[in-house]
């Protein structure tokens, strides 16, 4: 056999493997609205700016772990670790560089605007005057109050729109969805995706539908694994955005490799690698033109240098696309 129809197997395979996961998926609820918004979005975001110079750009941030569902009435599930910080920190860049940002969140992760605030904000952010009258408590009234009016703006402005997921299943049907939207912006396009998502799941249909029931001793149970729909995202749905992945280790010395690797394999334009010990001081940009470290500075957030580097690196890929010149 040679090599050529080894690699349209393998590509027939692949192909294949995708059509399983999306056909036997769950029905995304709200299917029908959440398009709506999409359309809306883009429609609003997409015209030349009023100085007439550019279109405005718009960035897919994906953001906080997706879950792994072990029923169809689920009450155990397997969950991937991610607070969302970096996704909800690289919103607010995104929006201060002029993008419109579709914000793909799991629910119960950071916000946008949301992380000078307490844990708990409802209670701890309000106390009762001598009257039963709520206010905002003296301490957490400027953050309280930045945060009322950047949220505002950025919605006022039709700029942000959030997108929320839980499952596996949610989250690569709304991330399919998004991309096709947004496929004839061709390169004004970006996807940034920081979520932390399964590389394993189990199929719907082989899915108990009730709770599994611990009477029934030791649980023995085979994932699949999830096809990786990167490959899908720059072949298929969005094949002119820029597109940014995120490589994340424990283990420091085979980080950079992998970040390498995950490049060439899917065709990114930048890898991300963090390592997880020290992913909020410390970021490599992986790109083909080489690698990038970038380093906190004292009082700023990581993201925000990280955000500008990939900016300028949007603007030349924007530049550098044929028929964008």
């Amino acid at each position: 056999m040679s090599s050529s129809s080894r690699s349209y197997d393998s590509e027939d395979l692949f192909r294949k493997e995708v059509g399983f996961f999306f056909d036997t998926a769950p029905t995304l609820k709200d299917h029908a609205s959440i398009s709506k918004k999409l359309k809306r979005f883009i429609e609003l975001n997409s015209h030349a700016s009023e100085n007439g110079a550019s279109m405005r750009k718009i960035v897919c941030v994906t953001s906080g772990g997706t879950t792994v569902p072990l029923e169809q009435r689920c009450v155990r599930y397997i969950d991937n670790f991610s607070s969302g910080h970096r996704g909800a920190a690289s919103t607010e860049y995104f929006l201060k560089h002029g993008y419109a940002v579709i914000f793909l969140y799991r629910r119960g992760t950071f916000q946008p605007y949301c992380r000078s605030l307490p844990d708990d904000p409802l209670l701890e952010c309000f106390e009762l005057d001598s009257d039963s009258n709520i206010r905002v408590q003296q301490s957490h009234a400027e953050a309280v109050r930045k945060t009322v009016m950047n949220h505002h703006a950025a919605h006022e402005l039709g700029i942000l729109l959030k997108l929320p997921f839980t499952t596996i299943f949610e989250y690569l049907q709304l991330l399919q969805m998004i991309a096709i939207a947004l496929r004839d912006l061709g390169p004004h396009a970006m996807f940034y995706l920081a979520a932390a998502v399964s590389d394993f799941y189990v199929p719907w249909e082989t899915m108990e539908e009730h709770k599994i029931q611990s009477a029934a001793g030791p649980l023995d149970m085979r994932l699949a694994q999830v096809p990786k729909m990167l490959s899908m995202l720059r072949k298929d749905w969005a094949p002119q955005a820029f597109c940014i992945s995120f490589k994340l280790e424990t283990n420091s010395e085979i980080l950079l490799e992998k970040a390498s690797l995950a490049l060439k394999k899917y065709n990114m334009h930048a890898v991300i690698a963090n390592e997880l010990a020290t992913r909020k001081e410390e970021v490599t940009v992986v790109t083909p033109d080489g690698k990038t470290c970038i380093r906190r500075e004292v009082g700023d957030d990581i993201e925000n240098p990280l955000v500008e580097l990939l900016v300028e690196k949007h603007m030349t890929h924007v530049a550098g696309t044929p028929q964008n010149q």
